[in-house]
């Protein structure tokens, strides 16, 4: 990334650029968004965990529930932090 040096500091205080994590609670509502941020998270679980997956049906991962419900234990396969902290921030919210 090539920034000016004055604009670094504003740059980094961004949320999420600073970690490295373009993704993060929208502007606009502050939030995590599903769709935008966390199911891409989840889709590398295909095709097991989406429609006509062998789990679907026990573990839709295309489902914001079923985050809800699994928390922290869907951190037993995604070790990324950048991905736990997205997820960490989803279920911080919520519902």
């Amino acid at each position: 990334m090539h920034t000016t040096p004055w604009l670094l500091p504003l740059f980094l205080t961004i949320p999420g650029v600073a970690a490295g994590n373009p993704a993060g609670p929208s502007p606009a509502t502050g939030r995590v968004d599903f769709a935008k941020e966390v199911r891409p998270i989840l889709e590398r679980c295909q095709p097991c965990h989406f429609k006509a997956g062998a789990v679907y049906g026990r573990y839709p991962f295309d489902r914001p529930d079923t985050v809800h419900r699994l928390g922290e234990r869907l951190f037993t396969r995604i070790k990324d932090e950048k991905d736990q902290a997205i997820l960490r921030a989803f279920l911080a919210q919520g519902w």
